[in-house]
């Protein structure tokens, strides 16, 4: 199926125009690009950068924004080379984990923050906790939702279900994985037709290492706090949980039961984004 960008720029502005607070676009420049940052709260405000997972976009955070927006200066970043608004410069693409978190640093430095507060979502996750580590003076506090990539590998059955949609992607298939992952729950429309249109967008394969050394993890020095999904399918929530708490027993560590990995974000949103205002607020 080709990527039809007329639909997916109109799934994307409609789950945009769903955030209920006023949303500031900015435009960065980097080296590998212009990256599309969604911007919203107070200009003062602590500032707090959203990673979004694989697949998804900057938009995907409807339904966290409002109450974030309260306490932050929120910076919801599309990544290069991915579905979203932000374009590739063609002459410098993201080859390799340097040029990924060389990107993010680019990014960091053209919103002026010396430090902010970073929140990632499953491969979010991933990006935000590599950085903290390699950046441990840009990062104040992190926030993981159900990271993928830090504490265990994914279920084989998770590869199971994606490999077609990954080998021929298609808005069918894509939402056959989604329900099959969130386990058949009434899911967003507007999220999930955005979803399955991003699926369709001829993107690279996606940049990613090893896990973290358990030597790293025990030199992190931001705040850390972990959100478990549990009903997770992309990986075993309680292998997630028990690994971290080995590995990492400086961080706050939750499991959200009755939330699975991909639709963490908005499902009991309202819990969620209490744990996080909750660890975010200074």
């Amino acid at each position: 199926m080709a990527f039809d960008r007329s639909a997916f720029l109109s799934a994307y502005d409609t789950l945009l125009d769903r955030w209920p607070v006023p949303v500031d676009t900015i435009d960065v420049g980097t080296p590998y690009g212009t990256t599309r940052v969604n911007a919203a709260g107070p200009t003062d405000g602590p500032p707090l950068v959203l990673l979004h997972g694989g697949g998804s976009t900057a938009a995907s955070w409807w339904a966290n924004i409002g109450e974030l927006a309260r306490e932050a200066r929120v910076f919801a970043v599309d990544r290069i080379g991915e579905a979203g608004r932000s374009a590739s410069s063609g002459q410098r693409p993201l080859r390799d984990v340097e040029d990924l978190h060389g990107w993010l640093d680019a990014v960091l430095d053209g919103l002026g923050p010396d430090r902010v507060d970073l929140c990632g979502h499953s491969y979010g996750g991933w990006i935000a906790l590599s950085h903290a580590l390699r950046r441990p003076e840009r990062i104040d506090r992190l926030a993981l939702l159900d990271p993928t990539g830090c504490f265990t590998g994914y279920a084989p059955r998770y590869l199971l279900h994606a490999a077609p949609m990954l080998a021929r992607p298609s808005e069918a298939r894509a939402r056959r994985f989604l329900a099959w992952e969130t386990g058949g729950v009434p899911l967003d429309p507007d999220w999930t037709r955005l979803y399955g249109l991003a699926a369709t967008f001829p993107a690279a394969r996606p940049i990613t290492g090893p896990r973290p050394t358990a030597e790293a993890l025990a030199a992190l020095r931001a705040r850390c706090l972990l959100l478990v999904a549990g009903d997770s399918r992309s990986h075993r929530p309680r292998t997630l949980a028990a690994n971290a708490a080995r590995l990492l027993p400086q961080a706050e560590l939750r499991t959200l039961d009755g939330v699975s990995h991909h639709a963490l974000p908005y499902t009991r949103a309202a819990e969620l984004n209490a744990e996080l205002i909750r660890f975010l607020r200074r």
